[in-house]
């Protein structure tokens, strides 16, 4: 039998290697990975568990929020709460920032998170997930504000998301690869299954909401029109389609076997920069795509590269394989 690695010794081993796994880092990690256990097995119970429907409230975007949203926003942030790796936490289904109360001691870093992310997808039991970014806490800070969080992607230290499907996996970056973990149901246990995940630069799959056609953006309409015309179009092959309208599930398949996934900005809102969150959706996302071999851009600029000027910022997003988000690129620069 192979011997099993697991999450702390994954990252025990990876801090021997590169050096970039402080102790505070490693412990907040493997808390996130604990609340996602909890998330993984909240989600698991479904109408068992009455976790399904409405909360009747929105978020701060002014979606409704699903009880699940709610729950998993609560699991999150009371597991990182009193640790004392973190300065401050930032979620998505929240207004502002989340201080670390003062009954707990303060760390060095700042947890970023989206905590049910496709929640759309809750009450028809498709994969849902959850994604996050950790920053370090500027030098000299005391108590965190909004703007100690307004730090580009290339900051993250580390990134990763979970997805609650047919298996509950974490992927995770620390800006030496991409790594891939399986719950242990039985165990509870998070065990390395995949090292080193690569995207392959060239695809024929690619994922956008093509319900939105009619409102996109000449740049992304012709790239549409091209792989839609397929063997016989400008790209001389056919191309497939998929969109799960889960960004985790998408993004986990394009991690696997390659692709592009495309959320642009369209004349629905044209002062809109995108849908998107920057600060807890792209930048994640792009740092684990990039160390993974791909790309990330909003169709003009690297994701990363981005100085984020509010906490819920939105971006409009091209990510995957290389060449194809390059090529999208390209046709928004002409």
């Amino acid at each position: 039998m192979t011997k099993r690695i697991s999450l702390t010794q994954h990252l025990i081993e990876q801090q021997r290697l590169h050096n970039k796994i402080p102790s505070e880092l490693r412990l907040l990690i493997e808390v996130v990975g604990r609340a996602c256990k909890s998330i993984s097995h909240a989600v698991g119970k479904g109408a068992l568990g009455e976790v399904l429907g409405s909360a009747g409230s929105e978020n701060v975007q002014g979606e409704v929020q699903k009880k699940l949203d709610v729950i998993s926003n609560e699991i999150l942030l009371e597991a990182n709460e009193w640790g004392g790796h973190l300065a401050g936490m930032a979620s998505e289904e929240m207004e502002t920032i989340h201080p670390i109360p003062n009954r707990y001691p303060k760390g060095e870093y700042l947890l970023m998170f989206d905590p049910l992310d496709g929640s759309s997808n809750i009450d028809v039991n498709v994969s849902i997930g959850t994604i996050f970014s950790v920053l370090k806490a500027p030098d000299g800070m005391t108590t965190p504000s909004e703007k100690d969080f307004l730090q580009p992607g290339t900051k993250q230290v580390a990134a990763g998301y979970a997805v609650y499907g047919p298996q509950t996996v974490l992927v995770l970056t620390t800006g030496d690869g991409v790594h891939c973990f399986t719950l242990d149901r039985e165990m509870g246990a998070w065990v390395l299954t995949q090292r080193d995940m690569q995207i392959p630069a060239d695809t024929k799959e690619f994922a956008i909401n093509a319900s939105n056609a009619r409102h996109w953006y000449p740049p992304v309409k012709r790239y549409v029109d091209e792989v839609l015309a397929g063997s016989t179009g400008p790209r001389g092959k056919d191309f497939n389609m998929r969109w799960i309208a889960s960004m985790v599930a998408d993004v986990h398949r394009i991690l696997n076997r390659g692709g592009v996934f495309m959320y642009p900005a369209d004349a629905r809102e044209p002062d809109k920069a995108g849908k998107l969150r920057l600060m807890y959706e792209a930048n994640p996302m792009a740092f684990i795509v990039e160390q993974a071999g791909g790309a990330a851009t909003n169709g003009d600029q690297r994701i990363l590269d981005i100085q984020p000027e509010k906490l819920h910022q939105r971006v409009a997003v091209f990510l995957g394989s290389k060449n194809e988000v390059e090529r999208v690129t390209s046709y928004h620069k002409e």
